[in-house]
């Protein structure tokens, strides 16, 4: 309902002339304030309020797991390099099998995180990069750097094989958010290279060059579920957190885009769909059949009941 405004202490129970008042110097209070209202009118002002205030702004997609289900691709890249730099751990080659690569992802984000924790946790390891274990910190991470890229480039070509698709629904929503002003963001864990080459071949360069914000792990000191990813995004957008929607797929993006303070929607994989997605505003088994409308309508849901 729009509010016309009266001068302070005027009663006028129906004026036909306001073009009058706009020159008073007098102070002015809202006409919806002056007149009496049905209860059912003052509540829709209400309901147009809040909507008005929590409107989606800007809508932020994951990559691995949300833009296309990648993690089955990542282990065969992991353990591709792995055997290609005869990587031994307690004198056993190192391979990262199904159920523990989806417990290890669910639980650590990021490449180089992975494989550092892997290594304390069960040993560091010989390779053809370093005949005996590493000890000192700088042949760790010289280790650990040298995987990672050989791995990033391995998944790179897998990617370009032209055997992977993005995930049902996605490329609709991203079309939708843009067509109806939208911000459209991608924010990932992953090394910055193997996302954009992600998004160039699963989502085009039309749409690609077009997101007004893409963080990868690169981009910030912490990887999720630290929500520094999520408010670097928000900064860059420009647009408060409680205006973003988050699409995720783990409960480790769950707790970036939550500790971020931004609502979160969950389109979860084979992997993580028994993880504890409580946090979640809705939780989807692909974007096949979810709308914009569906999630502005979500996020207006939740504002209201806070």
């Amino acid at each position: 309902m729009a509010c016309m405004f009266l001068p302070q202490g005027l009663s006028v129970p129906r004026p036909t002339n306001l073009s009058a008042f706009a020159s008073s110097s007098s102070p002015l209070i809202p006409l919806c304030q002056a007149l009496p209202q049905p209860r059912a009118r003052r509540c829709l002002a209400t309901r147009c309020v809040v909507s008005v205030s929590c409107a989606l702004q800007a809508l932020i997609f994951d990559c691995d797991g949300v833009i296309l289900e990648s993690e089955h691709l990542h282990r065969q890249a992991y353990n591709d390099a792995f055997a290609h730099f005869g990587v031994r751990c307690s004198d056993q080659p190192l391979d990262w099998g199904l159920e523990f690569y989806d417990e290890l992802q669910n639980r650590i984000g990021g490449g180089k995180p992975k494989m550092r924790w892997y290594f304390k946790e069960y040993g560091w390891p010989s390779s053809s990069i370093f005949e005996k274990p590493p000890e000192s910190d700088e042949d760790r991470a010289k280790l650990i750097d040298t995987l990672q890229d050989w791995k990033t480039e391995r998944y790179k070509d897998i990617i370009k094989s032209g055997t992977v698709n993005p995930r049902p629904g996605v490329l609709k929503l991203m079309d939708e958010a843009k067509a109806a002003g939208k911000k459209l963001a991608v924010c990932s864990a992953a090394t910055k290279s193997s996302v954009i080459l992600c998004l160039e071949n699963l989502i085009g360069m039309e749409r690609f060059q077009g997101l007004d914000c893409f963080l990868a792990g690169d981009d910030v000191k912490e990887k999720k579920p630290d929500p520094s990813i999520y408010l670097t995004a928000a900064k860059k957008l420009g647009v408060s957190e409680t205006e973003c929607l988050v699409v995720e797929d783990s409960v480790i993006g769950l707790q970036a885009a939550t500790g971020a303070g931004m609502s979160c929607v969950i389109s979860y994989t084979s992997s993580t769909a028994n993880q504890d997605f409580k946090e979640a505003i809705a939780t989807y088994p692909d974007l096949g059949n979810v709308r914009l409308k569906d999630l502005e309508l979500l996020l207006q849901s939740v504002v209201a009941a806070k």
